[in-house]
């Protein structure tokens, strides 16, 4: 039975919604982490080790996409709850187009500049060589790669949340049939793993193009559109946070890679490939689950609906307060299987990553509240503060623990810091929660 913005959510009813953004951000990282276990087992350590390296400034490149989607989202479901229904179509429309375009300026200027970017954060030779040839095919399809973020926020928005859900697993399909192909069988090496990774992501991008171009029963649908300046910077403010935590997160990864080959070379930067592969299957519930609340919690907000924000807040923190639990138990007991699966070849690094993942994983025991909060106020259309979560929870607090954290503790100090980080991030967050409650009433 579908499920209306307009309900009144129960638990049951609540994961019954979210449950497709859910597994279908998890999905999206599962594919990803197919990428590294080909490169890694089939390729080798030092190809392994120039994707994760570049990986972070073609995250950044691509951040723009979640910038759109997640602010477009909360800005038209707001008009929808508002009874503007036609209004809300346009801006869609609007949101997608300029997104397309930006795309692909983007990926233009990331393709030129992508060597000299490369070369000044500290890869070198071979390692060099292997970032720009990998990078530049995955930057061919970064406007579709931006368009699939966006429509996985447009679905839960539009009320079909199962189809974002259906175009994600075809791209993921696609993706991990494409690596054992063209990695293991026909032995392409990097270049047959940029190539998988591209293509399912043109799959994941055009596919809702066309869903959303032709007659559908979904409340959104592509449309003839006008510029409204206004509209588009308010979606780029209310998105802000999420682009600001997708740079963010970036840098900082950037960063660790720089400390990594500072204190343990070119095995530090594979370990924490490894951790970051991980990171993302396990973030990836908690950013589902705020991707399919946001479109319900603006929802009410726009049609002033404040016994249900509350509701719906309240039921919130409880879930991720269960989930996180949960989490760190199962990242605790899986750590030895999955540093095996990705590294098992070399016992030194091996071993490297194994404590590393042991010392991480408690990270996941607050990540959770940080990244709700944030979103929970882009759905308020209170882009500031989100942003301001984001910005001290993935830069700030990061960069402050990764940099002097490693001066008392060295390399452990390095996958503590991830910890301190998310413990301060929801401090902040409950701060915010607590001071904003008479303006918002939840």
């Amino acid at each position: 039975m579908k499920i209306q913005l307009s309900e009144h959510f129960s638990y049951k009813k609540l994961l019954r919604f979210t449950l497709p953004s859910i597994i279908m951000m998890i999905f999206t990282s599962i594919y990803s982490v197919v990428d590294g276990f080909f490169v890694s087992n089939f390729v080798g350590k030092t190809p392994f080790a120039a994707v994760n390296f570049i990986m972070p400034f073609l995250m950044i490149l691509g951040a723009f996409g979640f910038m759109f989607g997640t602010g477009g989202s909360a800005l038209i479901s707001k008009t929808m709850g508002e009874g503007d229904k036609e209004r809300a179509k346009r801006l869609f429309s609007l949101f997608i187009y300029v997104s397309a375009g930006c795309g692909v300026l983007i990926a233009a200027a990331g393709i030129i500049f992508i060597r000299p970017v490369a070369a000044f954060l500290g890869a070198e030779g071979t390692m060099l060589d292997d970032c720009v040839r990998y990078g530049r095919i995955i930057l061919i399809a970064l406007p579709a790669y931006m368009l699939q973020f966006e429509f996985q926020s447009f679905f839960v928005t539009a009320e079909k949340p199962h189809l974002g859900l259906g175009v994600t697993i075809a791209a993921g399909v696609t993706n991990m049939i494409l690596d054992a192909l063209l990695v293991a069988v026909f032995s392409l090496g990097l270049v047959g793993a940029a190539a998988a990774t591209a293509i399912s992501q043109c799959v994941g991008g055009v596919i809702p193009l066309i869903y959303f171009l032709c007659p559908n029963s979904s409340t959104l649908r592509l449309t003839r559109t006008k510029f409204d300046g206004r509209a588009l910077f308010k979606a780029c403010t209310n998105g802000v946070s999420e682009l600001m935590s997708n740079i963010s997160m970036s840098i900082v990864g950037m960063l660790y890679n720089m400390q990594l080959i500072k204190y343990a070379g070119e095995n530090g930067v594979a370990a924490y490939g490894v951790l970051m592969y991980v990171n993302f299957i396990f973030l990836a519930a908690f950013i589902g689950y705020s991707v399919g609340t946001a479109p319900i919690i603006g929802y009410n907000y726009g049609s002033g609906n404040h016994s249900e924000l509350k509701n719906l807040l309240k039921k919130s923190l409880r879930l991720i307060g269960i989930f996180s639990v949960v989490m760190v138990i199962a990242a605790e007991g899986l750590a030895r299987p999955l540093a095996a699966m990705f590294v098992g070849y070399d016992p030194e690094l091996f071993e490297m990553t194994l404590r590393g993942f042991i010392i991480y994983s408690f990270s996941f025991l607050f990540s959770g509240i940080a990244i709700f909060g944030s979103s929970f106020f882009t759905a308020l259309n209170d882009g500031l503060i989100s942003a301001l979560i984001s910005f001290l929870r993935t830069l700030v607090f990061q960069v402050a623990a990764v940099l002097i954290f490693p001066l008392i503790w060295g390399i452990d100090g390095i996958w503590m810091s991830i910890v301190a980080a998310e413990l301060m991030a929801v401090g902040v967050t409950v701060m915010f929660l607590l001071t904003k409650r008479k303006k918002y009433h939840y």
